[in-house]
């Protein structure tokens, strides 16, 4: 070969090795850009993940407070009923217990068996009971200020004590009831004037 020949053979050599050694230059470059596309890409989506289970979490927790809130509203609305239904069936016995007193006070003024009075007395002391149990209070107090929300009026009368203000319960003629603020039967009452 001739000189020529062989400096043909090298220079091709030597630019074959040069383009071999900038294409893998290339290649690392393109490489290490391409991972850092690559790992830039992987943030972006755990950022979105990220932010997915945030607002998914923030759903969950507002679903389940929700579901407490229903939870204690309709435990709050049962137990209302149910007081309501309570109250409903104990005011249709009020009457009875009005009656047992009544009885009472009438056997004071005539001859009646004792045996018959102390019956009755403990039956009326039962009902007692029972109210009180479930929580009724009876509303027949005197010489306190008139309140239209626990009393009807049935008769104003001038105070036999010139010291008693007007719109005062002089006398209550049937008593009322109330279950915790309710009312469930007024007072009839004589008031001053």
């Amino acid at each position: 070969m001739s000189k020529k020949e062989q400096e043909e053979i090298l220079e091709n050599s030597e630019n074959e090795v040069l383009e071999e050694d900038q294409s893998e230059i290339n290649e690392s470059e393109s490489s290490e850009a391409s991972e850092e596309e690559v790992k830039d890409e992987k943030e972006l989506r755990i950022e979105e993940l990220e932010s997915e289970l945030a607002v998914a979490k923030d759903s969950v927790l507002r679903k389940a407070a929700e579901l407490e809130n229903v939870r204690k509203r309709v435990q709050k609305e049962r137990y209302q009923l149910r007081e309501q239904v309570k109250a409903e069936a104990l005011r249709d016995f009020l009457p009875l217990n009005d009656d047992l007193l009544r009885t009472l006070d009438a056997s004071k003024d005539s001859a009646v068996d004792e045996n018959f009075l102390a019956g009755v007395e403990m039956v009326s002391s039962k009902f007692e009971d029972i109210l009180a149990k479930h929580g009724i209070e009876k509303i027949d107090e005197i010489n306190v200020p008139f309140d239209v929300n626990l009393h009807d009026a049935l008769l104003r009368q001038p105070a036999t004590d010139e010291k008693t203000p007007s719109d005062t319960v002089l006398q209550v003629l049937e008593r009322g009831y109330r279950m915790g603020e309710k009312v469930i039967k007024h007072a009839k009452v004589i008031v001053s004037q």
